[in-house]
């Protein structure tokens, strides 16, 4: 498993920075959200992307992935075609730069009369989204995850638009938060999506007083992260652990200088105690 951080983690860095830092701490790689303290726009930074992957793979590192701010539950079906549209132009951009993966978003529950679509009628709307670009995702060799995140948190829910899809192009992104958020073990995440998980976003948080969340820094909260690393490795898979340090929404968490560098040091500790786990047969 090769370990990244994603530019979310440092949004007032510089390119040089990031990269710098990448190198110095040992990092295999970058996930790309945002730069110049601004979140990527595909038509407004087209350029931008294509300069820093260069930057980045010139210094020896990897991109593992683009995350992108599509949205697949929308009301409408005018709202729903612009995230088509959307997701085929970010396929159209990563396959030209050999990005290997682009981050989809579920999105919220739309609050609305007995007559909005059932939670399952929702699954179906947003697996049709899904199989209007496979076909193109597959062709340009991208994958398409989505995150288990707002409404779509579970893994049972992302399971259940999966399965409505078939493409090898088309998978999910287990965000190691989330799905303990709202209960599920790292047992019932690996059984719902199994090899269908194709990325991994570490972060590690406290539930607080009031019913919400703290992120904490990786081994400091009660996220079972060396359980899901665990199984993780007895499913064989063999893709990403992308550092997801949110400082751009949580200003108030430790700065990077400290998050990054404490990172990747728990998980280079933890990650050669799985080296003899035998896979599942």
């Amino acid at each position: 498993m090769k370990i990244a951080f994603s530019t979310l983690s440092c949004p007032n860095w510089s390119l040089e920075q990031i990269i710098a830092t990448a190198q110095q701490l040992g990092y295999h790689g970058l996930e790309l959200r945002v730069l110049d303290n601004t979140v990527l726009e595909l038509e407004r930074d087209r350029v931008k992307i294509g300069e820093a992957v260069k930057q980045i793979r010139d210094a020896g590192l990897e991109v593992c992935a683009i995350d992108t701010s599509c949205t697949l539950n929308q009301p409408t079906e005018e709202e729903r075609q612009a995230q088509i549209e959307g997701m085929r132009a970010w396929i159209g951009l990563a396959g030209e730069l050999h990005i290997p993966l682009l981050r989809v978003f579920g999105g919220q529950n739309k609050a609305g009369s007995a007559a909005e679509p059932s939670e399952e009628e929702v699954n179906t709307l947003i697996a049709e989204e899904l199989k209007a670009v496979a076909a193109e995702a597959e062709q340009a060799g991208v994958t398409i995850a989505l995150e288990t995140h707002d409404a779509f948190s579970s893994a049972y829910r992302v399971a259940r638009v999966l399965n409505k899809v078939q493409s090898p192009n088309i998978a999910a992104l287990w965000d190691s938060m989330h799905t303990y958020r709202v209960g599920e073990t790292s047992e019932e995440v690996i059984h719902e999506l199994g090899s269908r998980i194709a990325h991994y976003h570490v972060k590690d948080a406290v539930r607080t007083t009031d019913n919400g969340w703290e992120l904490r820094l990786l081994g400091d909260g009660e996220v079972p992260v060396d359980d899901q690393l665990t199984q993780l490795k007895l499913l064989g898979y063999d893709g990403w652990i992308s550092v997801e340090w949110e400082k751009m929404w949580h200003p108030e968490i430790p700065e990077p200088e400290v998050a990054l560098p404490e990172h990747i040091s728990w998980l280079s500790t933890f990650l050669p105690t799985l080296e003899s786990i035998r896979l599942e047969q």
